[in-house]
Formats: C-alpha cells, structure tokens, sequence
C-alpha cells in the first residue's frame, strides 16, 4: 500500500504507552480477579502464587495508573463531548447496524470513544483512592474496618465496570476493520478516515481532500 495512502493517527510514543496500559490492564484483571474469588485463585500460579499476587497487584496497579495518566494529559482535549456525539450516542441504534451515513459527523473519536474515555478517567481515577485504602501492610492500617470494607467493595464495582469498558473498546476495535493498524502501526488508511471519521480525516488533510 503506497504511503500516500495512509494517514498517521497516533505516534510511536503514544502506541508504546497504550502498550504499557494495556499489558498492565491484563495483568491486573487477572491478579485482581484471583484475588476476588476462591474459584479463580489458580490465576495467582500465573505470579508465583497467592502471596506473590497480593504483593504484585498494587505496584501493577501504580504502573497503569502513571501510565494511562500519560496518555490522558495527552488525548483529553480530543475527548470533550460536544452536541454532535451526543447526537450520535441517541442514534445508537443506528451505530450498531452500521448505518454511518446517518449519523452526526465524527472527528477524531466518535461519541462513544468519548464517552468511554471519560467513565476509564473516572474508574481510574477512583480505584488508586480505593487501592490504597485496602493496600497491606503500608496503608491499610490508617482506617477503621469499615473504610476498608467499603473501599473493597467500590474497588471490585469499579474494576467490573472497567474491564467490561476495555472488553467493549476491544470488539470495537475489531469490529470496525482497519482501527487494529492505528495502534500496531501508527497509520490508518484514507479511506477508513474518511468513512469512520470524516470530521478529523478533513482536519488533517485540508478541506479540499
């Protein structure tokens, strides 16, 4: 494919980062849910065993967070929701069957890409709060068991909810061929710009493309 082409969406620094995110994510989900119930704890031979996966998952947990602080400082301001995603959030049903040519015009991200950046920069920001509240032996000992009970259950409410958003985002970007190659390679072809996000394909290339 000639490399008139293609159109870089993300650099290689911001790939490297979401690489470190998402491997982090993978080791927490797993570590996390060894450590929630009896039947998944044979997850924890996958880190030397129980001991060693109480110990790992916070540290992982402080890797992730840095890391996806990283990428938030870097992509927020292509995140703010304005009317057109709202728009395309109602029309959802429209989304799911594929009908682009009705819905609202995209930018870089469309509504929905939007809306799950912000409820990862909530569940992000509350699960460090809440993780350390339950982090033995270092921190856990500050509060009353009831602070902690509480900051267990909010810690799990908040990891579901983050792992079904990245299980979300991740058969988006399956399902919508051509996304996988913006984080493996960096670029995504004109023509996959201009079906999936017209608004940011005609941004970086002039009006007259």
């Amino acid at each position: 494919m000639s490399k008139t082409n293609l159109i870089e969406r993300y650099t290689a620094s911001d790939r490297v980062n979401h690489w470190f995110v998402a491997i982090a994510f993978v080791l927490l989900a797993l570590s996390g849910l060894a450590l929630f119930h009896p039947s998944l704890f044979f997850l924890t031979n996958l880190f030397g065993g129980g001991p060693w996966t109480r110990i790992l998952h916070p540290f992982i947990g402080v890797v992730m967070f840095v890391c996806f602080a990283a990428l938030a400082l870097r992509f927020w301001r292509h995140n703010v929701l304005d009317r057109n995603d709202w728009h395309w959030l109602g029309q959802w049903r429209d989304v799911i069957n594929n009908r682009e040519d009705k819905l609202p015009e995209v930018g870089r991200y469309n509504g929905g890409q939007k809306a799950l950046f912000w409820v990862m920069i909530g569940c992000l920001a509350l699960l460090p709060l809440t993780g350390i509240v339950i982090w033995r032996p270092y921190f856990a000992p500050a509060f009353n068991i009831t602070v902690i009970r509480i900051a267990v259950v909010l810690h799990a409410v908040l990891a579901f909810i983050l792992i079904l958003g990245i299980i979300a985002h991740v058969y988006a970007a399956i399902w919508v061929k051509g996304t996988v190659r913006a984080m493996t390679r960096g670029t995504v072809t004109t023509a996959w710009a201009r079906k999936h996000h017209p608004g940011w394909y005609r941004e970086v290339t002039g009006p007259r493309q």
